[in-house]
């Protein structure tokens, strides 16, 4: 039992090492590619599949996550007297964190799975191997432009998901619970400042950067067969969740801690 724990032990810290070193290599070259005219064609081509076809689904997402919470939270603040700074606090939670992360959550299901399966059948059908007999890197025609398309678009779509989860919450404080809407938007853009909305895109700049490598990285290394294509686009979908929230964690902390710097604690009510 203990020699098993350990060949499972160093089993991971070599996939790790393999992980880091095709990471690494899958940024180089796509900051390379940024350089280069000829893989334009491939990133528009990746910008199109990875972020018109995924517009719908984040801004359905965005929109009943601020839904939600108009629904969950009025009830709190009608106890104190303060449904009409409803809107602040569906709009910072929408911008800065929950809407942000939801959206990378459904790209991880849309987009990495998709991905992965298309990498992985490649890689199973040795349509890899055979673009490295032609003499071209595989990273740089294959990774680079997804991971270039994921890096860019994930902020925009996420931006598209803020604003239906902002309408959407506005929508259900001043239909279902009668919030006065001139007091709801004047407390909203006394709270939310251009500080809490580049929080979210920064945040989605990286988790778009951790779906496209780690949905890749999977479809490059996955096992002969239906089987093994299936079953790297379910670890991909798992790896790129945890992904995300410890990101979401890390980046919490980070920015928190630049905001203390510079501004005061900030209050929702006002």
């Amino acid at each position: 039992m203990i020699a098993a724990l350990g060949a499972k032990a160093i089993e991971d810290v070599v996939n790790a090492g393999r992980f880091g070193r095709f990471a690494w290599r899958s940024t180089v070259t796509s900051l390379r590619c940024l350089a280069r005219k000829p893989t334009f064609p491939l990133i528009r081509t990746q910008m199109f599949i990875i972020g018109v076809h995924s517009v719908p689904v984040v801004m359905i997402t965005g929109a009943f996550v601020g839904m939600t919470l108009a629904v969950q939270a009025y009830d709190q603040l009608a106890g104190m007297g303060l449904e009409e700074h409803l809107g602040v606090l569906i709009n910072l939670s929408v911008v800065a964190e929950l809407v942000t992360k939801q959206a990378a959550v459904m790209l991880a299901g849309r987009v990495g799975g998709a991905l992965t399966a298309e990498l992985g059948t490649m890689n199973v059908t040795e349509q890899i191997d055979a673009v490295r007999s032609m003499g071209t890197d595989p990273v740089r025609h294959l990774v680079a432009p997804r991971l270039l398309a994921c890096l860019l678009l994930t902020p925009i779509l996420t931006v598209f998901a803020d604003m239906m989860g902002v309408v959407g919450g506005a929508l259900v404080s001043f239909l279902q619970f009668g919030i006065n809407s001139r007091a709801y938007w004047t407390f909203s853009a006394s709270a939310v400042a251009l500080w809490d909305v580049s929080v979210g895109i920064v945040k989605a700049f990286f988790f778009g950067g951790a779906i496209a490598v780690i949905s890749c990285y999977k479809g490059f290394n996955c096992r002969e067969g239906a089987h093994g294509v299936g079953q790297a686009c379910t670890e991909a979908f798992v790896a790129s969740f945890i992904s995300i929230l410890a990101l979401d964690f890390a980046l919490a902390v980070t920015f928190k801690s630049i905001y203390a710097i510079f501004w005061p604690i900030k209050s929702i009510v006002t």
